[in-house]
């Protein structure tokens, strides 16, 4: 049936094309990014979209016999008379094209009876979720050589072509594989890589909604979603870092956290009291394990009851995290969503007096069981839900919690999954669970981060598990309940690699695995896999295998110990790749394409990454190995321990004993670098640092502020650029709003070291 296009018209930026069944509208937003709105005129209020990001840009609609066509300066849109869009960069070359044909289900050579039978047994025939009432799909063209990757936190390999994927926030403890199509985050936003040529797109849709990336059929991928609009963004860049920094734009930048919660941070469910936890944290300090976080899981609460703690095992709560603040080491503590349904405990009774949870269609508050037994959901869909839970966390903070744990809150419940039809809020306006489920922890860490702002004063650390895009602006993310399987330490490579890719650079995997029991080589391989994860964690389940540091001896704590003195030397590093990331959306630990996507060779990399542009890392990700091929990239790198040259574009053999960590450095480039070992971060400000110089010459731009509050956007940071050529150097001051700078600046070159001292009267570095 022929759809006919009657007109169109052009408001603004927006382009509104009318046919004989529905209507469609394009906004441009800035030259890289449009907008494509169905059947609506408007789309559902964005979570992940938050102000205006609309730019005044030049563009053009040019009517032809069969199609409309935008341009702006990056792309060229055909929107055709059959509501059919083909999209092409400014070159011509094309991006996303609307699939002609129809869809053919993948053939699973079963009939009714047959597909019925093994659905009893639990195996899964059903491919993508069911058509029905409000349901929409796209289906585009499908290159013979595309590639994806993004989708936020999901299981298998970086990249995800040949793969189907749901986005439906879901909590399941059973050891995740590369099948697994939902875990604890939805972020419908995909990063493609068409005949060497990237774009994104993303799926402003909160819903249940599903992504074929190639499996159904080779010809086509395609988005489906269950109900709501269909609304979405292209984008368009000359490299996926280009994409990455128009989404990010969009959906927001993960923002410059402490400096002191990049440091080592230690957890387990299941310890049992203050006493024990302070053995924990003199255990730090007795082996010289850097460390500056505590994490108290379910345990330290009174009965579960969240925003309370168990005044018998914590009997001077605020005295003892005093003590170990003394000491370096901060209390982050977990509070879950679920409220215990239990009149007389205020938290409870102040929710159901203002109606804060969660209701049934019948008007009762909705329950279901967690950890504390029967318990209800607050709603934080709404206003004033959300400023009551972040006014609560005042009794954490006020007796010297430093950051929050979010777990929970996809939302789990313990006697089946959450009925669509409950009925919660959104955006203060009634809404059922189906459609606010994805978006409940991110409104949850937003609530979280609100009330740490406020009552801090400080940058807010807060930890989710469930997430939706966007999160990254209030929250930082783990990947959930691993396991201390190999595959598990194999997949967070890629889990890591497309989180960030995805907008959330601040983010971690639970060192050694949560379930299930380590051994000695697994969590030694682990730390070393992991140690340049921006947020670092060791975290095991009760009942299993301890896995701190120390809990095999030797060499496991040597090597642990070897690993975390490096992080905490490259500190400074992390902590300026964050800084640029506020900046431009890219992430502090990268897919081997982000270097490089014109080598076809890094596309599907899976065992080794980036940090930033300068660093390499392989690990060794099977058990046994001692050796590894590794693949350099174009340029010259040198062997971070060695020294070793290598040129590019090539594989080579490394050596891996237990305790080595094959890592590599790009030739020329310097290092910022705290020389001294240390114990934890500290709050004072540096007085002195060094930069290694890894090669001839190089020029690094460092960042440098009081790592703790906002005072750095007003204008309270120094930038430092120091340059090395041959038997020059050069340090200057490029922005100095911060106070005090380094007194000592060394530059450490291969064979000589000089040192530079501030002179305040003449305001720049001299050689002392």
């Amino acid at each position: 049936m022929t759809n006919k296009r009657l007109d169109y018209q052009i408001n603004d930026q927006t382009v509104t094309v009318h046919y004989q069944q529905g209507l469609l509208q394009l906004t441009v937003l800035t030259a890289e990014i449009v907008r494509v709105l169905k059947d609506a005129t408007k789309g559902a209020i964005s979570y992940a979209i938050e102000g205006n990001k609309q730019q005044t840009t030049d563009f053009s609609v040019d009517e032809q016999a069969n199609q409309l066509i935008l341009t702006t300066a990056a792309l060229r849109i055909e929107i055709n008379d059959d509501q059919l869009i083909d999209v092409f960069n400014q070159a011509g070359q094309p991006l996303i094209l609307d699939y002609r044909g129809q869809r053919t289900p993948l053939d699973r050579d079963m009939d009714e009876a047959q597909a019925k039978l093994a659905s009893a047994e639990g195996h899964e025939t059903d491919a993508n979720a069911a058509a029905g009432v409000g349901y929409q799909e796209v289906v585009k063209e499908l290159a013979s050589d595309e590639v994806f990757y993004g989708l936020g936190d999901k299981s298998g390999f970086n990249n995800k072509r040949g793969y189907e994927y749901d986005n439906w926030n879901t909590d399941d403890p059973a050891p995740q594989m590369e099948n697994f199509k939902s875990l604890y985050k939805s972020v419908p936003f995909l990063l493609g890589l068409k005949n060497n040529v990237p774009y994104g797109l993303f799926f402003d849709n909160a819903f249940r909604s599903h992504f074929d990336l190639g499996k159904e059929n080779e010809h086509y991928y395609f988005y489906s979603v269950v109900n709501g609009f269909l609304d979405y963004y292209i984008m368009a860049g000359k490299t996926l870092r280009e994409v990455i920094k128009n989404y990010t734009y969009l959906t927001g930048r993960t923002p410059l956290p402490q400096k002191w919660t990049l440091g080592y941070q230690q957890s387990r469910w299941g310890y049992k009291n203050a006493k024990e936890i302070g053995e924990i944290a003199a255990k730090m300090r007795e082996y010289h394990l850097p460390c500056d976080v505590i994490h108290l899981d379910i345990d330290y609460m009174d009965d579960f009851r969240v925003f309370t703690w168990d005044q018998k095992k914590y009997p001077q709560m605020k005295q003892f995290l005093a003590d170990l603040k003394a000491k370096g080491i901060k209390i982050v503590t977990i509070i879950d969503p679920g409220v215990k349904q239990d009149p007389g405990y205020d938290i409870y009774d102040t929710g159901v007096r203002n109606n804060f949870f969660a209701k049934t269609p019948e008007d009762y508050n909705y329950v279901n069981r967690v950890w504390p037994g029967d318990s209800v959901y607050p709603d934080f869909g709404k206003t004033r839900v959300q400023k009551w839970w972040a006014e609560n966390h005042q009794r954490l903070t006020d007796i010297g919690v430093s950051g929050i744990w979010n777990d929970m809150n996809e939302p789990a419940s313990f006697i089946g999954e959450i009925p669509d039809e409950i009925i919660f809020s959104d955006h203060d306006q009634p809404a059922t669970h189906g459609q606010i489920h994805n978006v409940y922890g991110h409104n949850m860490s937003k609530a979280t981060y609100t009330g740490l702002k406020e009552q801090q004063q400080r940058r807010p650390f807060v930890i989710t598990r469930a997430a939706f895009a966007g999160t990254q602006k209030y929250s930082t993310v783990w990947t959930g309940d691993n396991h201390s399987l190999w595959a598990h330490l194999q997949m967070m490579i890629p889990q890591l690699c497309n989180l960030g890719m995805s907008g959330f650079a601040f983010a971690g995997t639970d060192i050694g695995g949560f379930g299930s029991d380590a051994t000695p080589e697994l969590l030694t391989r682990w730390i070393e896999a992991a140690i340049f994860s921006p947020l670092l964690r060791n975290h095991s389940a009760m009942g299993t295998r301890h896995q701190e540091p120390w809990a095999f001896g030797e060499p496991t704590l040597s090597i642990y110990r070897k690993y975390l003195q490096l992080r905490y030397h490259l500190l400074p590093y992390l902590y300026d790749l964050f800084a640029e990331g506020e900046k431009t959306g890219l992430p502090i630990l990268r897919a081997m394409v982000l270097y490089d996507e014109q080598d076809a060779h890094l596309r599907n990399i899976n065992d080794q990454f980036m940090v930033g542009d300068r660093l390499l890392v392989a690990p060794i990700v099977n058990i046994g190995q001692t050796k590894r091929l590794v693949y350099l990239p174009a340029g010259d790198w040198l062997d971070f321990w060695t020294g070793t040259a290598y040129h590019g574009q090539q594989d080579i053999v490394v050596d891996a004993p237990l305790d080595h960590l094959p890592l590599f450095v790009r030739k020329n480039s310097l290092l910022p670098w705290h020389a001294e070992n240390r114990d934890y971060v500290q709050e004072a400000p540096e007085t002195k640092i060094t930069f290694r110089l890894f090669g001839d010459h190089g020029s690094y731009q460092h960042y440098q502020d009081n790592g703790l509050d906002f005072a750095y956007q007003q204008g309270e940071y120094n930038l430092y650029q120091i340059e090395i050529d041959g038997l020059q150097q050069r340090i200057e001051l490029l922005q100095h709003g911060y106070q005090p700078v380094y007194e000592e600046i060394t530059l450490e070159m291969a064979a000589d070291k000089k040192v530079f001292h501030f002179d305040a009267e003449l305001g720049q570095y001299v050689l002392s």
